[in-house]
């Protein structure tokens, strides 16, 4: 029987849970340093989680062995260069950051840029563009209900690479809105979404299983490069957000953009089609789950990596029970896609494939 190979099945694990049922292993990240050294990033979670549950490793040898070097009192996290220095920015509520001079291998306390709000995030992408470094960061209301991503703010950061970024005055935060700010999803038509019919607030059960209120999640953040582009800006002052859209549905993302204002103020606004018609959702494979984009500089193309789902048609009151969640919410392969122009994307590759969904 003809079968798919993988094209990186996994050759080294930086960490690994002895007990996965009561310690989770989440959100991993990962850059590379000029000197060729990685830099990897996760946190646990689950009723054996520490209060230090993110945790950094180094590797010096391109992945093939890890020593972990700190742990820090955040999650969602990823590492980042700005600068001769090393980050990684995370939230525990509010937002944290740790920085290191020497490489990775020793770091400070952590630092406070908000206080007294709500924040959520997954280890998305991290651009540069002259002297500053872009992020999002995701803000919502504490008081909001479920899980919130109707009311996460997608908020573009902007920090200074020559200054010191555990400083809050050396970064500037977008004017942003959230998606139930923007979205009358009842007014929506024409491609199924939201898939399933729910309340605004508190979402549905089919088949006893849950489907939060639609919206979106886990922003990454890209510029266009090519001049005949529809979307390119000469200026260099526009960034277009990538986000999960949690729909009930698989394949789509969806899209939004920040431009920078001439006073430095950066202001979020909707994609428009040349029609005038407002661009919300693209198709995108796994759009749907936890993806990262990365622009290659010598290639010119994107690089997409994302979960590919294969079983999202089935009827919730005919899943098996020990499979997780949503028809559309499968976590057990992940996929390579590659593209010029960030909308139509190309398959590289299974990268790897687990036994369950």
């Amino acid at each position: 029987m003809w079968k798919v190979e993988p094209i990186a099945p996994i050759k080294s694990v930086m960490y690994r849970s002895e007990t996965p049922k009561e310690l989770f292993c989440y959100s991993p990240g990962i850059c590379a340093l000029p000197s060729g050294r990685l830099v990897g990033t996760m946190d646990r979670g689950g009723p054996k989680a520490p209060a230090d549950m993110g945790q950094v490793f180094l590797s010096d040898d391109r992945g093939e062995s890890w020593r972990k070097v700190a742990t820090f009192p955040f999650l969602h996290a990823r590492p980042f260069v700005a600068g001769s220095s090393l980050y990684v920015l995370g939230h525990n509520g509010e937002l944290r950051i740790i920085r290191s001079d020497d490489d990775g291998e020793t770091w400070t306390e952590y630092a406070s840029l908000t206080h007294g709000d709500a924040w959520h995030q997954a280890p998305a992408s991290v651009i540069y563009s002259g002297d500053y470094v872009y992020l999002v960061m995701e803000s919502f209301d504490p008081q909001t209900t479920g899980w919130p991503v109707r009311a996460l703010r997608p908020v573009l950061m902007r920090g200074n690479i020559h200054t010191d970024l555990t400083k809050r005055e050396n970064w500037t935060f977008a004017k942003v809105n959230s998606f139930e700010e923007l979205v009358d999803y009842e007014k929506t038509d024409y491609f199924g979404i939201p898939f399933y019919s729910l309340d605004r607030d508190t979402g549905v059960e089919p088949g006893g299983r849950y489907c939060a209120p639609i919206g979106w999640l886990e922003t990454n953040v890209v510029q266009i490069h090519d001049p005949n582009h529809i979307w390119y800006d000469p200026t260099g002052h526009t960034f277009y957000l990538f986000m999960r859209a949690h729909t009930g549905r698989t394949g789509y993302c969806c899209v939004a953009k920040v431009v920078e204002k001439e006073d430095g103020t950066m202001e979020m606004e909707t994609v428009k089609a040349p029609t005038g018609k407002t661009l919300l959702y693209l198709p995108m494979p796994g759009g749907q789950m936890k993806f990262h984009i990365l622009y290659d500089e010598v290639t010119k193309l994107y690089w997409l990596l994302s979960s590919q789902a294969t079983d999202s048609m089935i009827d919730p009151e005919k899943m098996p029970s020990d499979r997780y969640n949503l028809p559309d919410n499968e976590r057990h392969r992940l996929q390579l896609h590659f593209s010029k122009n960030c909308v139509d994307w190309c398959f590289a590759g299974l990268i790897d494939m687990g036994a369950t969904a």
